[in-house]
């Protein structure tokens, strides 16, 4: 059994992963920036240590500096929550060679399923459907020759893409390249690669996701589905499970072709298959695996009676899964608070939160690491918390998820938030009625 953990992260995830450790008596240490001193995880651990100055390319991203912190604390477990290593296969290798157990998929999986060239062919393989386009890396010619054979529009995507950066939708054959150099530019900056790929652009689509665990003893399960439609420039806003008012045989073949994507890998550990569905079609067509915890993962948790970071550390520990599915209960809603202006096009609002109330209620949870007093720094992303809801029906889960976003009071000199917002968006009537897409944000 793992006695202690190294939580690699900050925020509310590093807050998550400490209080699941402490339900199972397993003693965490928190890697922490200076500028995360003094935040919520480092006081809620066993104990922490600092690991770099506030930029995170100092700290939570320097591979040596985090397994130096679980050398001389005594970890024999790091967690690294999502974003930063946690999907990087040259820290799970590290990790093994250093005798930690990375509470992850295998460095394997995630070179071969980070590539979205090779995950691309492993899932066809699979029998798992995509959009026309590239299966492996081309040059400008090649690429600008497919788009036009394909047809427009088309989304020119990162091999090494993810968390919605290294794409740009083109529409037409003028645009392409400028569109390419564009990407390419961005996709070297912020991966370190320049190759991209190309497949046909779906318009109105929805994103929905299916939550899977694999053990180290062979067996997959699915967790269902979360709808994650709502977002802005390809970054996540609400997401809800089940995905609402798409047919049952579309989401049981979206959960099994999931599974069979899984067991192709050699996947273990928690992942997420990402999908583009046409509702009207009433066909879908695999995006991506993330290798890793969702941002998203408790709407999964509020309709499966699973708490899935608990799941991450037994299936590390070499437990079996024990289920094969998990069939969710009711309709959750999960909410991201950023500090973001609304009204000056999202623009970054942090500053001092002198006042900081979230909601509270029947079946209503926040996770944050947010107080009265709190410095959101500049050097990370603008999540302050994650308001999620439960209840039987959606009506019920959208008026109570109405109800607590009302709650919602941060204030502080130049802080605003996106709660008001979110607010209006799910009075919508489109997103009342299941009518949304992932360019409904950009609509309104």
């Amino acid at each position: 059994m793992i006695g202690c953990v190294l939580v690699a992260n900050r925020g509310e995830i590093a807050v998550r992963v400490v209080r699941t450790c402490a339900e199972l008596g397993i003693r965490t240490v928190v890697a922490h920036s200076s500028a995360d001193r003094d935040s919520a995880a480092v006081r809620l651990a066993d104990d922490s240590v600092q690991i770099g100055p506030g930029p995170a390319k100092d700290s939570y991203l320097s591979i040596p500096a985090v397994i130096e912190a679980a050398r001389a604390k005594g970890a024999d477990a790091i967690h690294p929550g999502y974003g930063f290593l946690s999907e990087n296969p040259d820290f799970a290798e590290v990790c093994e060679a250093e005798g930690l157990t990375f509470i992850g998929p295998p460095a394997k999986v995630m070179t071969q399923l980070g590539d979205k060239s090779s995950a691309r062919a492993i899932m066809s393989g699979a029998g798992l459907p995509l959009l026309p386009g590239s299966r492996d890396p081309l040059e400008a010619d090649a690429a600008e020759a497919l788009a036009a054979e394909i047809g427009f529009p088309v989304i020119v995507k990162a091999v090494a893409g993810g968390g919605g950066r290294g794409m740009s939708v083109v529409r037409s054959a003028a645009e392409f390249p400028r569109a390419w150099a564009r990407t390419r530019a961005a996709a070297q900056a912020v991966f370190g690669d320049g190759r991209l790929y190309v497949e046909r652009y779906l318009e109105s689509a929805r994103h929905v996701e299916i939550q899977v665990f694999a053990d180290q003893h062979g067996d997959v399960a699915q967790l269902g589905a979360r709808d994650c439609s709502l977002q802005r420039r390809h970054q996540k806003l609400v997401e809800e499970s089940p995905a609402p008012m798409l047919p049952e045989d579309l989401i049981r073949e979206m959960g099994e072709a999931a599974v069979r994507g899984a067991r192709a890998a050699g996947y273990v550990g928690a992942g997420t298959f990402e999908f583009l569905v046409d509702p009207r079609a009433a066909r879908f067509y695999f995006m991506e695996v993330n290798c890793r915890l969702q941002v998203e993962h408790p709407v999964t948790e509020a309709v499966a009676g699973l708490d899935l970071v608990r799941e991450q550390i037994r299936i590390a520990a070499g437990e079996p899964l024990g289920y094969t599915e998990v069939l969710p209960r009711g309709v959750a809603i999960e909410c991201r608070i950023n500090a973001e202006d609304p009204a000056r096009e999202f623009a970054p609002a942090p500053g001092v939160l002198e006042v900081c109330h979230l909601p509270a209620g029947p079946f209503t949870r926040v996770d944050t690491h947010v107080y009265p007093g709190y410095r959101v720094p500049p050097w990370y992303d603008s999540l302050l918390a994650k308001l999620i809801v439960w209840a039987p029906d959606r009506d019920a889960a959208i008026a109570r998820m109405r109800r607590a976003l009302g709650e919602v009071e941060v204030r502080g000199p130049g802080v605003a938030t996106t709660a008001e917002f979110l607010s209006d968006v799910l009075d919508h009537p489109r997103f009342r009625a299941a009518e949304h897409d992932t360019t409904f944000i950009e609509s309104l």
